[in-house]
């Protein structure tokens, strides 16, 4: 099967072009006016649209950099179009990257990235009151570009949803972090996140006119993106509802770290980049105005090069005004959202490197003691596992991003719906890796996409089985997003999807037929290990050393 395949490397704005079909025909089914300006999607199928690049703040440009993002104004917009159909045909420039830390510089992109991608049925306008899900991508905070994450073709199967995608500051432009922007004077911290914050809003306001409702709003992310689902649940973002269910794929429990815990980082970053003499105000007056050349030079050397601090990365804080308190004490203390509740982890999957255990979560989670180290040797005994490589997965996995399926599910299953899921499906282009990895179910539900460098993908064709099992995910992730309950409208071949609870810790396993059929389903249910319930529970317990 492998050798039939062949990859399409995509690149910046021409790649939607390239992916979708022969566009139909540019009658007023592609044309949506939001009251202020009307736009023209790409006819990717017959009867789907993809309105491509649509601006949902002001450009974060000059004075504007590193600021919290303004909403659109949407009187110059107006102006700006005079009358005219906006073209939306295809993809935006996506926000600056960072690098992946693979030997890879960033720096592609643009700081004018503010835009949303929407993807809707032909003809879908106001009044069609259509649930819509709002994606939120991965990559550390880092890098990530919308385009390699297309939603035509689950719009193209199941065309009862709007789907939206969204563009938020990465790495140093969005998450650049020092105490004195506390007050809001000189810069403001989480700039990225209020980013996502300010997407919701706009979607709250304008999602009707394509099609829309606003009040039947689901969040979905994976990786960083399931990391800022997280947040969201726990943030202090709004006194109206943003969106009403979530979806958390593979959540990045990364340390969300004090602001005072960045300065060092603060500072080198300014130094590398010119700016680092003079009071905090001066040296940001100096980063807005060099080139966003010399900033990603900055931000790439901090991530990967400064060693005199533990906190070097660029990610959300805790700001004290919209996030309040590390992620999991939020949910420990019942202090969340409490809506209905997707969560789930590939089955080996870890974000950390090397091989030595208590050096890679030191390294994942700085202010770890040796006493915190010390339990993990006993929790995780080389005796319970097959392999070292296998024990290694599960001890730092399990803390990196694995259980957060049993912390948010556990909490979330006391208030409302909630269901889980194990990924069990590797991806079939990593020929060297029979493993279920980090960000493998990607691969299948995008068109069998895997990222490159500074904003590429390549593409790989999927076979008739693999695209049973894609239309068999697409169900069950849009059922939960039509009705709040992944099993109201999965495939007839799909198995029940048991719910969550503390009594019944039940979840599906998610793969494809390994029979090989395109007529039957792969995934079954299974309880939840009872030792990874309880190593789950001190994970939780780690959580102010964690900062996760």
């Amino acid at each position: 099967m492998l050798g039939l395949r062949f990859s399409v490397v995509t690149g910046l704005v021409l790649f939607g072009s390239r992916l979708a079909p022969a566009a139909a025909s540019t009658s007023a089914g592609n044309i949506v006016d939001t009251g202020y300006a009307s736009y023209k999607g790409n006819v990717s199928y017959s009867n789907t649209v993809a309105y491509l690049g649509i601006p949902y703040a002001e450009a974060p440009l000059g004075d504007l950099r590193f600021r919290a993002p303004l909403p659109l104004n949407t009187t110059r917009v107006a102006a700006e179009a005079g009358g005219q159909v906006v073209d939306a045909t295809t993809y935006p420039m996506f926000c600056i990257q960072g690098t992946t830390g693979a030997g890879d510089a960033g720096g592609a992109g643009s700081e004018d990235c503010l835009k949303v991608n929407i993807y809707a049925p032909y003809g879908a306008s106001k009044g069609s009151n259509l649930p819509v899900l709002v994606y939120i991508h991965g990559g550390g905070y880092v890098y990530g570009n919308p385009a390699n994450w297309p939603f035509d073709d689950w719009i193209n199967q199941f065309p009862d949803v709007v789907i939206v995608s969204v563009y938020y500051r990465l790495d140093s432009f969005g998450f650049l972090t020092h105490p004195d922007f506390v007050d809001g004077t000189i810069g403001d911290l989480n700039a990225g996140f209020q980013d996502q914050i300010q997407a919701l809003k706009w979607v709250n306001q304008y999602i009707d006119t394509f099609g829309g409702d606003p009040n039947q709003v689901t969040i979905n992310g994976q990786s960083a993106g399931g990391s800022s689902v997280e947040l969201h649940l726990v943030a202090n973002e709004s006194s109206t509802p943003l969106f009403h269910g979530a979806i958390a794929q593979s959540v990045y429990r990364g340390p969300v770290a004090l602001p005072e815990q960045d300065v060092p980082a603060f500072e080198y970053y300014a130094s590398y980049a010119g700016c680092g003499s003079g009071t905090v105000a001066d040296q940001m007056a100096c980063l807005r105005n060099a080139s966003v050349s010399a900033l990603a030079r900055a931000q790439d050397a901090t991530n990967y090069n400064f060693t005199g601090s533990l906190y070097n990365g660029f990610r959300p804080v805790v700001d004290g005004t919209i996030i309040l308190d590390y992620p999991t004490r939020s949910i420990l203390r019942g202090e969340f959202k409490q809506v209905p509740l997707i969560v789930g982890a590939t089955s080996n999957e870890t974000l950390s490197g090397g091989t030595d255990i208590l050096t890679a979560l030191k390294t994942y989670f700085p202010s770890l003691t040796v006493y915190d180290l010390e339990a993990y040797t006993v929790l995780y005994p080389a005796s319970q596992y097959a392999s070292a490589n296998e024990q290694f997965r599960v001890a730092t996995g399990e803390p990196d991003v694995r259980c957060a399926r049993t912390i948010l599910s556990t909490a979330f299953s006391v208030f409302n719906n909630t269901w889980t899921y194990r990924y069990n499906q590797p991806n079939p282009t990593q020929v060297n890796d029979t493993l279920v990895e980090h960000a493998a179910e990607n691969w299948m539900m995008f068109r069998g996409t895997n990222t490159g460098y500074n904003g590429t993908t390549t593409f790989t064709p999927q076979t008739p089985v693999e695209l049973a099992f894609t239309s068999e995910l697409f169900a069950y992730w849009l059922s939960f997003v039509r009705s709040g309950d992944p099993n109201t409208y999965k495939l007839a071949r799909s198995p029940e999807w048991p719910q969550y609870s503390f009594a019944s810790r039940e979840r599906i396993v998610l793969q494809q037929d390994p029979q090989n059929t395109t007529t039957n389903s792969g995934n079954y249910a299974e309880p939840e290990p009872a030792g990874e319930s309880l190593r789950c529970a001190f994970v939780a317990s780690q959580v102010d050393h964690q900062q996760a």
